[in-house]
């Protein structure tokens, strides 16, 4: 059975990376995984918020990293999607920590490098320790260097890499970095790379699927693809 996750919560249907997205994607039991983004801020606390810069999705504007989390907090992040969100706050990690835990896969993708947010492996990894949900989370990211580096500090968290694109010698990357997942936007992703990577031991994420075609597609390749999409009912239906 394919796994539905839920793409920064359930953006679908609330502000991406709000409370308010993540408790309404744990209220349905057939999702099975979730996927959020980490950054840090100035402070060095883990915070939800995919953009680099607050403008899009919060009532505030410049980088994250530039903002203390008690300034992070001043900001409203769900007004922009619907009055009715109006009050949202951009949450920590460990708030997500606390509500997801021993109920979905939580995947959480690392938004830095290393060297953007020296330390970000560390404390994420601290966390999960604290709430012994080491064995509940994947750590994804785009950044090679930063997914070994998670390897080396820990060999128990499951990782993977983000790919946006289609590189040559894919397996052997992730071999390379020690990753055990393939995570691949969809146009990229073919029936043999999935079936190959599933075959060699990897899981593997298609992401962002929102349209009920393309799931069923992506879908019949194999069982073990796990789909993530901002709106899982969509997804559900077809299941």
């Amino acid at each position: 059975m394919n796994i539905c996750m839920a793409h920064r919560g359930w953006s679908g249907k609330a502000p991406e990376n709000t409370m308010a997205a993540i408790r309404l994607a744990l209220a349905e039991p057939a999702i099975g995984g979730m996927e959020i983004d980490v950054q840090l801020s100035r402070d060095g606390v883990p915070v939800l918020i995919h953009d680099f810069t607050l403008d899009r999705t919060t009532s505030g504007s410049g980088l994250v990293m530039d903002h203390t989390l008690e300034e992070l907090r001043q900001l409203d992040a769900g007004i922009w999607f619907d009055e009715k969100f109006a009050g949202e706050r951009i949450p920590t990690l460990e708030e997500a920590l606390q509500a997801v835990k021993g109920r979905c896969t939580l995947n959480i993708e690392l938004k830095a490098t290393s060297d953007m947010y020296p330390g970000i492996a560390e404390k994420v990894l601290e966390l999960l320790e604290r709430y012994e949900m080491k064995d509940e989370v994947y750590i994804t990211s785009f950044d090679h260097d930063l997914i070994r580096q998670v390897r080396q500090l820990d060999a128990q968290v499951v990782t993977g890499l983000i790919v946006l694109g289609r590189p040559v010698l894919m397996l052997e990357q992730l071999e390379a970095a020690g990753a055990n997942i393939l995570s691949m936007g969809y146009p990229y992703l073919t029936r043999e790379l999935a079936c190959e990577a599933l075959e060699k031991g990897y899981k593997v994420i298609a992401w962002t699927i929102d349209e009920p075609r393309d799931m069923q597609i992506v879908m019949s390749w194999h069982p073990e693809v796990q789909v993530c999409t901002n709106h899982p009912d969509r997804m559900l239906e077809l299941v």
